[in-house]
């Protein structure tokens, strides 16, 4: 491969970065709205509830909520600080397996939607 076509191909992926984002974007949203339209994403969001509790995760986060409150002391955590350092912990927390039925249920509604059947390439989309 010459160095003149890699680079042509490094242009090429970049002058396409934002038109891409733009599409995932836009594809997001729309899923999104047929989502919460439809009254699937109370549906999704009451699953989600259910098997986070049933994985343990809930008692996960209260007991380390509550590790962090006993270590800085009550009248020293704030709730915005709390949520700050707990958000990316409790994303961490969630299994993989959960995850990927929640994607293969959003997937499963999507690929069924008249709309979204007119966008192709259901690859990009990643949650």
């Amino acid at each position: 491969v010459s160095t003149q076509s890699t680079w042509d191909s490094k242009i090429q992926k970049k002058m396409n970065a934002p038109t891409q984002a733009a599409e995932l974007l836009k594809r997001k949203q729309l899923i999104e709205e047929k989502l919460e339209s439809s009254g699937k994403k109370k549906e999704l969001e009451e699953y989600l509830k259910k098997k986070l509790v049933e994985s343990g995760w809930k008692d996960e986060m209260k007991k380390m909520c509550m590790d962090i409150i006993k270590s800085k002391g009550v009248e020293k955590v704030k709730l915005e600080d709390l949520t700050e350092e707990m958000m990316p912990k409790g994303k961490a927390l969630v299994k993989e397996e959960i995850r990927n039925e929640l994607l293969a249920k959003i997937q499963d509604f999507i690929e069924n939607d008249a709309d979204y059947q007119k966008m192709s390439d259901l690859s990009l989309i990643h949650i």
